[in-house]
């Protein structure tokens, strides 16, 4: 039985889906006007997971994760490209355009094809579905239309269509805002447009040179949607008017989704999602990692430092999806050690492919379900495979290989789960920084290089030379390389 945290209810609640087998859930993708920092990593990875495991308990996800392509933010950005069109053009970056609107597609199909590539060297599953907001444009309006035809919407002077909160009696049961804290705590510019400072934004009138599209109907003047229309459009034309997951990151909970179920179900439009799932947040020196503040990493800059991205993966799944996790060097270096320990296991242990899991395979396969099944407590979850690991070591040890090896093919599959330990074991050994430098920064030789050593080595052992057989030991060492000499005279190497 999978019990999930329902942020709606504050409770862990039993999973089930409205038709099973089949799971509709929706998750809010980010706004594409620059790199991805580690923070939108933690979000999507965490769902890449939740996704994975309900796949592999039998479940069929229709997983949909949305693209913001049309923002303030995107229209900022794209004016800087339009003013500086001539430095653009010569670097190449970018089609230069004195287009607003040309350049918004620029920039944002761009920054769309780098999440793509951040996202798929972290090894997450393509969405089943990807909407793009500006291709919902027609179901925006319909919602937008059901609104003011229910009041719920109105059409302030400056031609701008507002969300009528106080006409909205459940706005706050997600955050457990109260309407009147809220405006007594306001700290926002006097808008008077708006009939209530809380009041927000549906649809935004045409500005000279913005993006903009008109109405079939001429209901509205030409603008823009506002942000939290999009995504109930979106999850509604993808997954109907009611579908079990809604997820996003712990920011999202207030404003965005509070109102996404007000503009929805106000719309009439079904029971919107009943389960709501946040994830926590990174932390920087124990402070929100967020590009506002100004102290994020991109994750293709976090992955330039790194093996490979799975010790970043392994790093970000190492704390419960929905606590905070404090990003620093040292935690991902201790998250490429434990990568490093599986890893070895599994070279000294080589997974046999359609053998059964035996005794120590299928304990820890109740182990990883009792963790996942947990509101998916991927550190619980990691704990038993590491548990597993151990107990394949001592299975060898003893001179019993066959257990062993059967007991790594389930540390493989209950690995792929969690989207981590799916290469060779040799590939990821002899693995170093890039950029020729190890982890410790020291000068990387070639896989070659490493073996005419080796070879070198043992020949002066066998020659009884064993200064020069230490000094060969010693180089390699310098350089990162870790030697195991193994019973039978067989030498293994790895990086440290």
């Amino acid at each position: 039985m999978i019990r999930i945290f329902n942020t709606l209810t504050g409770e862990k609640e039993e999973f089930r889906p409205l038709n099973p087998p089949q799971v509709g859930m929706y998750v809010c993708g980010p706004t594409v006007y620059d790199y991805c920092h580690i923070g939108h990593a933690r979000s999507m990875l965490a769902f890449d997971v939740i996704v994975r495991y309900l796949t592999w308990r039998g479940y069929e996800v229709r997983y949909v994760r949305n693209i913001t392509d049309i923002d303030d933010k995107i229209i900022q950005r794209a004016l800087g490209l339009v003013r500086d069109r001539d430095r653009i053009q010569e670097q190449g970056e970018l089609a230069a355009t004195t287009d607003l609107r040309q350049a918004c597609h620029e920039l944002t199909a761009k920054f769309t094809d780098a999440l793509h590539e951040d996202c798929d060297a972290l090894g997450m599953l393509r969405p089943t579905v990807e909407p793009r907001a500006t291709q919902y444009i027609p179901q925006m309006q319909a919602l937008i239309r059901e609104l003011l035809k229910r009041d719920l919407a109105y059409q302030a002077d400056n031609g701008d269509i507002m969300f009528a909160v106080a006409k909205f009696k459940d706005y706050g049961k997600l955050s457990g805002k109260v309407l009147e804290d809220l405006r007594a705590g306001a700290r926002v510019e006097v808008d008077a447009n708006k009939r209530d400072p809380l009041d927000f934004v549906l649809w935004k009138s045409y500005k000279p040179g913005e993006p903009h599209w008109g109405w079939s109907d001429q209901a509205a003047a030409p603008g823009r949607p506002g942000w939290h229309i999009e995504c109930s459009a979106m999850s509604r034309a993808e997954l109907g008017g009611s579908f079990d997951i809604h997820g996003g990151g712990l920011d999202l909970k207030f404003p965005h989704h509070e109102n996404e179920i007000a503009q929805s179900c106000g719309a009439g439009v079904g029971d919107f999602a009943r389960l709501w799932m946040h994830n926590g947040f990174v932390n920087i020196d124990n402070e929100k990692m967020s590009k506002s503040l100004g102290n994020f990493f991109t994750i293709r800059d976090v992955l330039a430092e790194l093996r490979h991205p799975e010790v970043l993966r392994f790093f970000l799944i190492s704390s419960h999806y929905r606590g905070p996790i404090n990003y620093s060097l040292d935690q991902l270096e201790q998250a490429d050690a434990a990568l490093n320990r599986l890893y070895l296991t599994m070279r000294d242990s080589p997974p046999a492919a359609g053998a059964s899991a035996g005794e120590a395979g299928s304990v820890a396969r109740a182990a990883f379900i009792a963790a996942m099944d947990d509101d998916f407590n991927t550190p619980e979850a990691l704990a038993a495979l590491q548990g597993l690991a151990r107990q394949i070591n001592v299975l060898r040890d003893r001179g019993e290989p066959a257990d062993a090896a059967a007991a790594a093919a389930t540390l493989r599959e209950l690995g792929a789960v969690l989207g981590i330990l799916q290469l060779d074991p040799l590939e990821w050994l002899r693995r170093s920084r890039p950029g020729g430098e190890d982890a410790k920064g020291k000068s990387k030789l070639t896989d070659e290089q490493v073996e005419t050593r080796i070879a070198e080595r043992n020949a002066a052992r066998k020659a009884r030379d064993f200064k020069r057989a230490d000094q060969l030991r010693d180089e390699l060492q310098a350089a990162g390389v870790i030697l195991e000499d193994r019973p039978g005279g067989k030498t293994q190497w790895r990086y440290q």
